[in-house]
């Protein structure tokens, strides 16, 4: 059905409403669903045009869109998207930065750690001494990432653990807000095998100190990027840092769609939001600002590639590690991240003057309020 706006956010101020522990009735999921649909329509005409813009776009095998050289698209993306997954390395679990996109906002100070001497590699607890048995049963993955929170807050950790897998020729990225970098951890890194690293630019506001460690990493690992989550806040501070960004000789920039959990969306209260294929709610602004990010890229011909890591990515990843693992066809586990959806949420675009639903129709009968409501 195609909802009218009028009607979405009188049923989703009515829904709003509701005590969390009231369930929905069938007939007004289908109207949620309507209403989900008539969002994310209009969310998707809206990046398709923006998507016209830039001549240069170009897809990685229907998993993704970018811009620049193929040569330099990250290697750990190609993992995610084409490889057999990502798997994740878990290790330090303090930040010395509270952002308020992060995923972890506000238990920051209650995350648990993983323990002693260990990591966490698929759910499962190691020592890394019990790296060559892993390695010895379980085929290799393409790529292994070192996330959680920020692995600078005891980087000496990490170096024997990167050269284990240095020997084992698997690829080998690390995450870091760069604030605690140093060159000589980073050329540590890069001496013990470290093949990228990915700095989140956004979490020091584009700080010179981190903009110059980039560049310092540059010298000591082959591969060097950004990724971050795409705000107002950070599309405004680099720009304004762009000429020194660019020199750094960076390979690429990542341009991660925000989503949302319950642990960081009040921080983003009152902006429009939309839920992707029923799954990531996200503020309707990051993508819009990723794609303005790469028409820029495409016209000022930057020299390395910039990343449309959107909702969209991350559903084809999921596609991608469910068929690598064997799951049945369509499987995934992209989903929504909240056990109840907050309707209230989605009141501000519906309340926008500004944002229209592409086409609409008169609620068909047996939905309309009264007939509903009981």
């Amino acid at each position: 059905m195609k909802i009218s706006k009028k009607d979405a956010l009188m049923w989703f101020e009515f829904f709003s409403s509701l005590p969390d522990d009231e369930e929905i009735l069938t007939t007004q999921q289908e109207i949620v669903y309507a209403v989900f649909a008539q969002i994310e329509a209009a969310i998707d005409h809206r990046d398709n045009l923006l998507m016209s813009e830039i001549s240069g776009l170009k897809n990685l095998q229907n998993r993704t869109f970018y811009v620049g050289k193929e040569s330099k698209f990250p290697k750990g993306c190609c993992s995610c998207l084409l490889g057999t997954g990502l798997s994740a390395i878990r290790k330090t679990n303090k930040c010395n930065v509270e952002c308020k996109f992060c995923y972890n906002y506000g238990e920051l100070d209650d995350i648990a750690p993983i323990g002693e001497g260990m990591w966490e590699i698929g759910g499962t607890k190691f020592y890394e001494k019990d790296i060559d048995l892993l390695l010895s049963i379980q085929p290799k993955p393409t790529g292994i990432s070192y996330v959680y929170l920020e692995p600078f807050m005891e980087i000496e950790k990490y170096y024997s653990m990167v050269r284990k897998f240095k020997d084992a020729q698997v690829h080998q990225h690390l995450y870091t807000n760069g604030i605690l970098a140093t060159e000589e951890t980073l050329k540590a890194l890069g001496e013990a095998g470290l093949d990228e690293i990915r700095f989140n630019l956004g979490a020091s506001h584009c700080s010179d100190k981190v903009i110059e460690n980039i560049g310092i990493a540059k010298k000591y690992i082959k591969n060097v990027g950004i990724e971050t989550p795409m705000t107002p806040e950070f599309f405004d501070a680099f720009f304004q840092k762009k000429q020194a960004i660019l020199e750094t000789n960076l390979d690429f920039i990542n341009c991660a769609e925000l989503h949302l959990n319950a642990n960081n969306i009040d921080n983003y209260d009152g902006e429009n939001m939309y839920i992707c294929r029923q799954g990531y709610i996200s503020p309707i602004w990051s993508r819009e600002f990723t794609l303005k990010f790469m028409k820029i890229a495409d016209e000022e011909k930057w020299d390395f590639v910039v990343h449309d890591c959107s909702n969209r990515t991350k559903f084809a990843r999921s596609l991608n590690l469910s068929s690598k693992e064997g799951g049945w066809f369509g499987s995934s586990n992209y989903a929504c991240e909240f056990s109840r959806i907050p309707y209230y949420v989605f009141l501000p675009i519906l309340r926008d003057d500004a944002f229209k639903f592409l086409s609409e129709e008169e609620l068909p009968t047996g939905y309309k309020p009264g007939e509903l409501m009981f």
